[in-house]
């Protein structure tokens, strides 16, 4: 049963309650979450105005999650999420304790480890999608360093479109160590440079393999180029000099998959 707040209350707990935990938007990733997690989720706001077929399925599914529906206003769905962007639909959540390191995603990966690794990418966009083609590509893990990368948000998860959810996303202390931890159990690292002889068709990515992909324009750092085993490049056959780091991993994710699925 949904609870209707009436807009003069709400204006009121905006004022002296600001939303503290953390919040999903979208149909994808609230979905997502309540397949996944129902208990996680606390309540979700919808656009009162809103009485489409989308939404009505939507509707029906947290129900019969057992969520607990609010409606709201344009105005507070934005003020929720922090962005226009939420087709109509914000989910105030308990955040996810993160139930995997590296070890235990590497473990848990069926088949050969296929690792996407992000040095560098501080675009919550670029990273949200990503995580979706690594999540498509099946990848077991995608792996960024603390410093210099963007964490978790509702923006990512809403690009991601619930791979946020789906796939682990690991931030490192160190990422040169754990990139020596990954060559310890026989993974490869192959890293994507602009200047490099070989291109990404040219290298075997049927075994276990970590790609490491750098921010637009700066690259991979210095340690982290040394410490890969192998530099790849994209063949680039126009004017334009570069991919976006999101398109550049689902080439690349991509083309592992081509290769582990065409020698089955």
């Amino acid at each position: 049963m949904r609870a209707f707040v009436p807009p003069s209350l709400r204006r009121a707990l905006s004022q002296v309650n600001p939303v503290s935990n953390k919040v999903l938007f979208g149909f994808h990733a609230v979905t997502v979450r309540l397949k996944t997690a129902p208990q996680s989720v606390k309540e979700i706001h919808v656009d009162a105005t809103r009485r489409d077929a989308r939404m009505r399925q939507f509707v029906e599914r947290a129900e019969a999650a057992g969520a607990k529906l609010v409606d709201s206003d344009g105005e507070r769905l934005t003020q929720l999420a922090g962005t226009g962007r939420h087709q109509g639909v914000v989910a105030r959540v308990t955040p996810l304790a993160p139930t995997h390191s590296l070890d235990d995603a590497l473990d848990a990966a069926a088949g050969a480890p296929l690792v996407l690794v992000l040095d560098g990418v501080t675009d919550p966009h670029n990273l949200g999608a990503c995580l979706r083609v690594a999540d498509g590509a099946g990848a077991c893990a995608v792996v960024a360093p603390k410093d210099h990368a963007v964490g978790l948000n509702a923006t990512v998860a809403k690009v991601a479109s619930g791979a946020a959810e789906t796939v682990p996303y690991l931030m490192v202390t160190n990422l040169a160590r754990s990139l020596g931890e990954m060559k310890e159990r026989d993974i490869r690292i192959i890293g994507t440079s602009d200047d490099a002889t070989k291109t990404i068709y040219d290298v075997d990515l049927s075994g276990p393999v970590a790609l490491v992909l750098g921010a637009e324009g700066h690259g991979m750092r210095q340690l982290t180029r040394k410490t890969c085993d192998e530099l790849v490049r994209i063949p680039m056959q126009g004017a334009v000099e570069s991919l976006n780091v999101s398109v550049a991993a689902g080439i690349c994710l991509y083309e592992a998959l081509r290769q582990r699925t065409s020698t089955r």
